[in-house]
């Protein structure tokens, strides 16, 4: 089998079945696994493909600037903001993640809404400066232009010092095995600095997000209450999902 035809075959390999396991493929085609391995090293270095220990998953859509993953289900996102809202109480502190879900989490909130919200995206902050009734607290550090949010020591130092009683956090990859995943190792590290300053997680995952994977791990499932999505309940992967015991909250 050509170079070629071997991309193609794990293409569809990757579509059909959500996943890659090289061990099985080099069996199936008759190949070495470092054959597979290298095919497999240049989908990734493409784009179209998450590199994972024995193999390889999809990857993420949700990996563009921040400009570009705007334009990325927008229903979607708007539909997992109005179920996201539900779990906010009047008078409660909420550690609101940035991204363009989070955003549309602000922008879905009622204007009249009592609450605190503890952000370091100042797009998210912003966008709560209409609500007279909530109290926005800004945490600062290098901004990260690629989600428009605060990263690095400084802003996990102010993390730190916050309390609250939900935090809703966005990834760009949710699945099964590969766990919560986003593409940047320090928006990693303030994701997990946020989620452990609050009573309840819930991630934020529109349904392109499911069954995917990106580099770096934010939080392992037993570290989250639940997952807000609009994927459909019937899907094998949001099956799964809710097998590990997971709050899978309906967006529709």
């Amino acid at each position: 089998m050509l170079a070629a035809e071997r991309r193609e075959h794990l293409l569809r390999l990757l579509d059909d079945e959500g996943k890659i396991i090289a061990k099985s493929v080099a069996a199936d085609l008759g190949i070495s696994e470092d054959s597979v391995r290298r095919d497999l090293r240049d989908l990734a270095a493409e784009g179209l493909c998450q590199r994972v220990y024995g193999g390889a998953l999809p990857v993420s859509p949700a990996t563009a600037d921040y400009a570009a993953r705007q334009a990325v289900a927008p229903d979607g996102k708007r539909k997992v903001a109005a179920a996201a809202v539900e779990l906010v109480r009047p008078g409660s502190a909420l550690i609101l993640d940035g991204g363009t879900t989070a955003l549309a989490v602000a922008r879905a909130l009622p204007r009249d809404l009592a609450c605190t919200v503890i952000t370091h995206s100042p797009t998210i902050a912003a966008a709560l400066l209409d609500h007279p009734k909530a109290e926005i607290f800004q945490l600062g550090g290098r901004i990260f232009k690629h989600s428009a949010v605060a990263c690095g020591a400084a802003a996990v130092e102010a993390a730190q010092q916050v309390s609250a009683d939900l935090c809703l956090i966005g990834v760009t990859g949710v699945h099964p095995e590969a766990g919560l995943t986003t593409g940047d190792a320090e928006e990693a590290a303030m994701k997990r600095a946020l989620a452990a300053r609050a009573a309840e997680t819930y991630v934020l995952a529109s349904s392109e997000k499911i069954g995917t994977a990106s580099r770096y791990r934010v939080l392992d499932w037993g570290q989250v209450a639940g997952l807000v999505t609009d994927a459909d309940p019937r899907d094998p992967v949001v099956k799964r999902l809710k097998a590990l015991g997971l709050d899978l909250l309906a967006a529709e």
